[in-house]
Formats: C-alpha cells, structure tokens, sequence
C-alpha cells in the first residue's frame, strides 16, 4: 500500500496530499492527508476477475458516471485505474472504487 502511495498522483492528480508510515511495531498505519473532497470509497471483496472488455459494466455498476470516479485494479502490470488499464489493454481484479 505505502507504495501505491508513493505513486498516488500518478492515478488521480489533485486527490492525495501529504502521507505518512506510522511503524507501530504491529501492521503499521498510514496516515493520509486529502486535497479536497471524496464522496464515497469502496472496497470489493471478494476480488473478481474483470476482463477488458467486461470492464464498462463495472464502471457503470460501482460509479456514478463515466466521467466521475475511480476503479482501482490490480493487474499483472500494477496496481492501476480502470481508464489506465483500458488503455494499456490489461485485465485484472477489481480492488475498490472511489469518487
């Protein structure tokens, strides 16, 4: 996770501020500063297998419109957005969404 951060801006510019790793000797903690509002965050468990071209029904089914939001993906190249991965041609499991 500390390093999807470190790449955060590279998803969604503007969302992701400052953040920080706390070592609490446990599972440790991240601590993130957001630049302005999310309305609402998503977590899809189990994690299904999305293919690319099935990918348009799970923006329509988890986002409120096609221009709003995020669906987080893991994939064989990273961990990425829905519109990253549509245009790099990769399929994967869907981890969450925010908008």
């Amino acid at each position: 996770m500390f390093n999807l951060l470190q790449h955060a801006d590279h998803f969604n510019p503007g969302y992701i501020g400052e953040f920080e790793e706390i070592d609490d000797h446990r599972n440790g903690k991240i601590v993130i500063q957001l630049n302005g509002r999310i309305n609402k965050t998503g977590v899809i468990s189990p994690r299904y297998n999305v293919q690319l071209r099935d990918l348009e029904k799970w923006v329509v089914r988890l986002l409120p419109s096609r221009q709003f939001g995020y669906i987080i993906l893991t994939t064989s190249a990273g961990i990425m957005d829905h519109e990253e991965a549509r245009r790099k041609h990769v399929a994967g499991k869907v981890l969450g969404f925010f908008y």
